[in-house]
C-alpha cells in the first residue's frame, strides 16, 4: 500500500495485523445510541413492513411453483435451533461460562436456494417482476398472485432480462426465481463460483457467463452490459436497497420465533448476534432489521475469513470501499465462496458505520484438517509443518482449478494401453473433498487442541513457494 495511502488508514496497527493474516477482533469506535444511528439513514420501519408485504402477497405463487415451501404456506423461511451440546463445547474449550441460551439460525435450510440469499435477491426479483405487472396493467395488489405462474405471465416476462454478479449463492436465488417467472435471466459468476451451481442455474433455464477473475469483474461486466440494455434489470449486491430490504425481513421472522420459544430482548437479556460476511448486503439488512426491533439490546458482528475480510478492512480503515482487501496484500481467497469478496459494499458499510458492534476474522479450516489427518497431540514443530504444508497444498489447488477445470484429462490412451489416474482435478463440482483423496476434512467439531491454534497461529500466512508460485505440497502420510 502507498505511503500516503497509508496516512488515511485509521486503526493502522490492527490493519498490520490482518494484513498478516491474523485472526483479529474490531470493536467499532463508531457506533452510537440506535436511535441516533437511525436518524442518520434514509430508510425506516415502514420501508421493512413493505417489504414483508410483498412477500406474504406472492406466498401463494411461491406455494405453487415450489411444493417444498407448501408447509409454511409459501414463505421461505428456516428454523431457529437451540444448540446446547456446542454451548457446552465451547465453554468447555475456553474454560468460560456462556450466559443465555445459544441457538443457530439455519438460513442454510431455506427452501429453493438453500442460502440466506433466498430471502434479499428472491424478494428483489419478486419486486422487479410486481413493479413490471403493475406497470402494465397485469395485475392489482388485491389479485391472488398465484397468477404469475400462468403461461401468460411468464410469456410477458419472456420479453425481459434480468443480470446479476455472483460467487455463487445471490446468482443461486437470482437464477432460480427469475426462470421460474420466464425471465431471461443471465448470471455472472466469478472465478470463486462452485461448478455445481452454475450447473444447476444451467439446469434450471438460467445463462451462466463464468470468468476467470474475482467477484468484482463479474458485477462489473454484468453491470455494464444491463445498463446498455434497455429491457434488462440488474440486480447490484452492492448498492441495492431492495434487496437490503429483503434481507431485512429475517429480523421480523426472527422475532416471532423468539416469541414463540418464550425468549424476552431487553436491558436484562441482551441479544448477541454472529453472522457471516462476504460483501456486506445480508448481515448488512439482517442487522438493520434487529437494531429496528431491539435497539440498543442486540449487538451484532459480522465474521470474515482471514483471507478475504472485505467488510472489516473498509469499516476499521475508514475508507469503506475504497479500499480492498488486496490493497493489504491479502489473497481475497476462502474456502466459503459466498465469502470470497475484495472490496466490501460502500452503501452497507455506511448504514453499519454507526450501528454494527463489531468484527472479527477467523481461519478454522485448517484446524479440522490437521486434527483429521494427523493426531493433534503431536509435537508443536510437526504441527507447524503440518500447517503450512496443508495451507500451500489447498490454495494451491484453488488457483491451479482456475486454468484446468474443463480442460484438464486424467487419462491417457495409445495403442497398446489405457491408463488412468485419479487427481484432484476429477473434481468437477468443488475445490476439493473431504477425505484423504484430497485433505481428509471432519467439520468444524472436530476435537482439537490448543497446540493445533498454536500452530496455525504460529504459522499464520506461511505458504511454500518456488519461483514465486505456491508449491503443489501434496505428502503421503502412509507409505506401506
Amino acid at each position: 500500500m502507498e505511503k500516503t495511502f497509508w496516512n488515511r488508514v485509521n486503526n493502522k496497527e490492527l490493519l498490520e495485523q490482518v494484513g498478516d493474516g491474523k485472526e483479529v477482533i474490531w470493536i467499532n469506535e463508531n457506533q452510537e445510541k440506535t436511535a441516533d444511528a437511525l436518524a442518520k439513514i434514509n430508510i425506516t420501519m415502514a420501508d421493512i413492513d413493505d417489504a414483508e408485504a410483498r412477500l406474504a402477497r406472492f406466498a401463494p405463487f411461491i406455494k405453487k411453483v415450489f411444493p417444498e415451501t407448501e408447509p409454511q404456506n409459501g414463505l421461505i423461511e428456516s428454523p431457529l435451533t437451540e444448540i446446547p451440546h456446542m454451548q457446552k463445547q465451547l465453554e468447555e474449550e475456553y474454560s468460560t461460562s456462556i450466559p443465555g441460551r445459544l441457538f443457530l439460525k439455519q438460513d442454510s435450510h431455506l427452501a429453493i436456494s438453500g442460502s440466506v440469499k433466498a430471502r434479499g435477491g428472491i424478494y428483489e426479483v419478486l419486486k422487479h417482476a410486481e413493479d413490471l405487472a403493475l406497470e402494465h396493467g397485469k395485475i392489482k395488489l388485491t389479485d391472488d398472485y398465484s397468477v404469475f405462474a400462468s403461461p401468460e405471465f411468464k410469456e410477458f416476462f419472456s420479453q425481459f432480462k434480468i443480470q446479476v454478479g455472483s460467487t455463487g449463492n445471490l446468482g443461486m436465488s437470482i437464477g432460480i426465481m427469475s426462470a421460474a417467472l420466464g425471465f431471461h435471466v443471465i448470471v455472472h459468476m466469478s472465478a470463486d463460483a462452485k461448478q455445481w451451481k452454475k450447473d444447476l442455474l444451467r439446469q434450471r433455464g438460467a445463462e451462466v457467463i463464468e470468468y476467470n477473475d474475482d467477484y468484482s469483474k463479474a458485477v462489473e461486466v454484468g453491470r455494464k452490459n444491463s445498463d446498455a440494455d434497455p429491457s434488462s434489470y440488474f440486480v447490484d449486491d452492492e448498492n441495492s436497497v431492495t434487496l437490503f430490504l429483503g434481507y431485512a425481513v429475517a429480523a421480523k421472522r426472527i422475532q416471532k420465533q423468539f416469541v414463540e420459544k418464550g425468549i424476552t430482548v431487553d436491558a436484562d437479556h441482551p441479544l448477541f448476534v454472529y453472522i457471516p460476511c462476504g460483501v456486506g448486503g445480508a448481515p448488512g439488512g439482517v442487522t438493520f432489521g434487529f437494531k429496528q426491533l431491539f435497539g440498543d439490546n442486540v449487538h451484532v458482528f459480522f465474521i470474515e475469513p482471514t483471507q478475504a475480510p472485505c467488510m472489516l478492512v473498509g469499516m476499521a480503515s475508514g475508507l469503506q470501499n475504497e479500499v480492498s482487501v488486496q490493497d493489504f496484500g491479502l489473497s481475497g481467497q476462502t474456502h466459503a465462496d459466498g465469502l470470497a469478496v475484495g472490496r466490501a459494499s460502500g452503501f452497507v458499510g455506511g448504514v453499519m458505520k454507526n450501528l454494527l458492534s463489531g468484527i472479527l476474522s477467523l481461519e478454522d479450516y485448517l484446524l479440522s484438517v490437521i486434527s483429521s489427518e494427523m493426531r493433534a497431540t503431536s509435537s508443536a514443530e510437526f504441527l507447524k509443518a503440518h500447517a503450512v504444508i496443508s495451507r500451500s497444498w489447498l490454495l494451491a489447488q484453488i488457483d491451479k482449478a482456475k486454468t484446468v477445470r474443463g480442460t484438464y484429462s486424467s487419462y491417457r490412451v495409445d495403442q497398446e494401453e489405457y491408463i488412468r489416474w485419479y487427481d484432484r482435478e476429477d473434481h468437477a463440482h468443488f475445490d476439493v473433498c473431504a477425505d484423504d483423496h484430497c485433505q481428509r476434512y471432519q467439520g468444524i467439531s472436530k476435537a482439537y487442541t490448543p497446540a493445533v491454534r498454536e500452530a496455525l497461529e504460529a504459522t499464520r500466512g506461511e505458504v511454500l513457494t518456488y519461483e514465486g508460485t505456491i508449491c503443489d505440497a501434496r505428502f503421503s502420510k502412509c507409505c506401506g
